[in-house]
C-alpha cells in the first residue's frame, strides 16, 4: 500500500514549486532536523563530482519527497545509515542483475519493478523528473552518483514507510 498517493505527491510538487529560496531553506532546515541522513545523502554528492547544477536536481527531489511525507498523514521513523546501505546494496544489486539481459528482458523487469514497488508514485516522479534534466543517461561517475542518490531516497522512504515509528 502506498503511503505516498499521487494526490500527496502532486500536493508536495506544487507546495515546492511555490517555494521561494528563503522557504525552500526553510524546508532543508526541517529535512535537517527530521531526516539528516537523507539530506546529507544529497548534500554530499558535491564531493563525488557533482555540479551545484546537478546537485540542484537530488535537493529538490528530496524537498519534494519531504513535502509529500509531511502531508501522508504517517508517521516516518528516521532513515538511519544502515537502512541506506541495505537499500543502496538492494539497489545496485538490482542494476547489476539487469546489465547485460537482452533490452526486452531488461526492460520488462525493470516495469515490473515499478509497477509493484510499494511507493511507486513517487518512484515515477523522481525517473520523470530526473530524465526531464537528462541525469537517467549515465555519462559521468557524478551523474551515477547522482542517479542512484536519488533512487536510494524512494527505497529508504519505502522501507521505513512499512516500518511502524516504535520498531
Amino acid at each position: 500500500m502506498e503511503l505516498i498517493t499521487q494526490a500527496v505527491l502532486v500536493r508536495a510538487m506544487r507546495d515546492v514549486n511555490a517555494m521561494n529560496p528563503a522557504q525552500k531553506v526553510a524546508l532543508a532546515d526541517d529535512i535537517f532536523l527530521q531526516q539528516p541522513n537523507l539530506l546529507a545523502s544529497i548534500l554530499v554528492l558535491a564531493n563525488m563530482g557533482a555540479s551545484t547544477l546537478q546537485l540542484e536536481v537530488p535537493l529538490h527531489i528530496l524537498l519534494v519527497a519531504h513535502q509529500a511525507m509531511k502531508h501522508s498523514g504517517h508517521i516516518w521513523p528516521m532513515v538511519q545509515e544502515e537502512v541506506q546501505e541495505r537499500c543502496m546494496q538492494r539497489l545496485t544489486a538490482r542494476m547489476r542483475f539487469n546489465e547485460g539481459l537482452p533490452a526486452q528482458i531488461a526492460d520488462r523487469l525493470v516495469k515490473q519493478f515499478c509497477d509493484g514497488h510499494c511507493e511507486r508514485n513517487l518512484l515515477a516522479f523522481v525517473y520523470g523528473y530526473l530524465g526531464d534534466h537528462d541525469l537517467l543517461r549515465v555519462r559521468t561517475d557524478a551523474e551515477k552518483y547522482l542517479l542512484l542518490a536519488a533512487l536510494n531516497l524512494v527505497e529508504c522512504i519505502a522501507f521505513v514507510g512499512r516500518r511502524s515509528p516504535v520498531e
